[in-house]
């Protein structure tokens, strides 16, 4: 054989090689992505609106303080009392516009964001703009006692696009997914080869026999009596 048929022969290995290991990774990925494409055209859209309420002090108090009642009135936005008065206007129950609005707010500016999801345009602005019509009302009932007052400041507008499901975001996130399938495939199979190809541990076997133990010869004790003493001559 040749250098060149040994280098191409060679080549070919290292190719089956990279693609048994890699193999489960390559093709998780286009199945997640496939999986994550196939979420976004069979899932139903949900639309979302969003309406604006400012807090503004009654009697020219500190800004700060409409800050403070904007956070609070912000997080009373989706409580049960606030989406019973909104219940009409939207058209649904109090229990179901709790899984259809929320209310957000900034730090720094006295402004609650409401918004209201539906699974058509007009039904997510309806559901924003009851609310905070509802939030309004509750909260300026006790104007006088907090020192300031809700006052609208921009009603919802119909959403030109579903906010879900993303078409985009969908198969990135079904990609993502099968990276980690596929990597997770990939230990399962090292580790199931590693252990295949691990040497056995001998737990038994003939025993060795070594040469037989004879008598152990006896080993002759020095005498130890005493010498004849040699008498003085008479």
């Amino acid at each position: 054989m040749t250098e060149q048929g040994m280098a191409e022969q060679a080549k070919r290995g290292r190719g089956r090689t990279v693609a048994r290991r890699w193999w489960p990774l390559a093709a998780a990925v286009p199945l997640g992505a496939v999986v994550g494409a196939g979420y976004a055209v069979l899932a139903p859209a949900v639309y979302t609106a969003n309406s604006y309420v400012v807090v503004v002090p009654t009697n020219g108090g500190e800004a700060g303080l409409a800050v403070n009642f904007a956070q609070a009135y912000g997080r009373l936005a989706a409580q049960p009392q606030v989406l019973a008065m909104a219940a009409p206007d939207a058209g649904r129950t109090g229990a179901e516009l709790a899984n259809q609005v929320a209310g957000t707010t900034s730090p720094d500016a006295p402004v609650i964001e409401i918004a209201g999801s539906g699974g058509q345009p007009d039904a997510a602005v309806k559901a924003a703009d009851a609310v905070a019509k509802a939030l309004v009302s509750f909260a300026n009932t006790s104007s006088k006692e907090t020192g300031v007052k809700l006052v609208p400041l921009a009603a919802a507008a119909d959403p030109d696009k579903p906010t879900t499901p993303s078409k985009q975001l969908d198969v990135a996130v079904g990609g993502a997914a099968g990276v980690l399938v596929g990597a997770l495939a990939m230990m399962a199979r090292r580790k199931g080869t590693g252990d295949a190809d691990a040497a056995p541990v001998p737990t038994g076997g003939p025993a060795v026999v070594g040469p037989a133990a004879g008598p152990v010869a006896a080993v002759p004790t020095p005498s130890r009596e005493k010498p004849e003493s040699v008498g003085s001559p008479k």
